[in-house]
């Protein structure tokens, strides 16, 4: 039986670790080329782990061990014309463009009278600005296809306040904004645009000292520490939970779901 993505190109930001790989791997077990874009170096002021490359060509070998072709490129999503260089030569070498999968994304935890400048800035250029700059170089591909799916990576915080991240917050709001105007108007080339909304996931984002840092933001107004509850009695969920939902809003299941928000949250925005 032929995958639920067969025959289709998916790019995919962040995709070296976490929910990028997951993505990508999955897209390509249903059938889909990939093209993989990542930072895959330091990423600005974060409290984890930053990827490597050694993490993007886990997910190129990954991805072949399925036998599906990918393109990878080392590229920061900040920088339009890089991005589009990238976006351009993968489509070239793969053919096609059906599916984009907006990812890439920091996340700086802080007591809002410890944000500075620096980390607003930083937040909204990766987390808005290269959201944006991910549509623009891949939606005109979509376009010459004749339709396809665009899936902007947003977050609980999307949907309702996640305390002790101000920047953070404020950016996931704004992709849940932006997936419903580019739907809009990409809706006349059959294009789908969509904003997917996870809870806590079990990946790369919660190493290194970002737990310290988290802490240390609760401690300033215990109370709060609530609002991170699940409604279902689990923690987080795995990077392979939310693609579920990203194949789902990729494939022709969906064909006529858009200017949506898909929440596999856990019920935490309910609670």
């Amino acid at each position: 039986m032929a995958g639920r993505v067969a025959g289709k190109v998916a790019l995919i930001t962040g995709a070296a670790r976490g929910q990028g790989r997951a993505h990508a791997v999955r897209l390509a077990r249903e059938g889909a080329d990939i093209i993989a874009v990542d930072i895959a170096g330091p990423l600005p002021g974060v409290d984890y782990d930053s990827p490597t490359p050694d993490d993007l060509q886990e997910t190129v070998n990954q991805v072949e061990k399925l036998d599906r072709r990918i393109v990878a490129a080392k590229v920061d999503v900040r920088d339009l014309t890089a991005l589009r260089t990238a976006v351009d030569n993968g489509v070239t070498e793969l053919g096609r463009l059906d599916i984009v999968v907006a990812n890439a994304g920091i996340c700086i935890s802080r007591p809002w009278d410890e944000i500075t400048p620096q980390i607003y800035q930083d937040t909204i250029d990766t987390n808005v600005t290269g959201v944006w700059n991910t549509v623009m170089v891949g939606a005109p591909h979509l376009v010459r296809a004749g339709g396809g799916s665009i899936i902007l990576i947003s977050s609980a915080a999307g949907l309702k306040v996640q305390p002790f991240m101000v920047p953070y917050t404020t950016s996931k709001f704004a992709v849940r904004g932006m997936a419903k105007a580019f739907a809009a108007e990409l809706s006349q080339h059959h294009i789908r645009v969509n904003s997917v909304h996870p809870t806590g996931v079990n990946t790369p984002m919660g190493t290194g000292d970002m737990q310290t840092a988290l802490g240390h933001s609760i401690a300033s107004y215990p109370k709060l520490s609530g609002m991170f509850t699940n409604l279902l009695p689990v923690e987080g969920t795995e990077p392979e939970d939310v693609a579920d939902t990203v194949l789902f809003l990729a494939s022709d299941e969906s064909k006529f779901i858009t200017a949506h928000e898909l929440a596999p949250d856990a019920g935490v925005t309910e609670f």
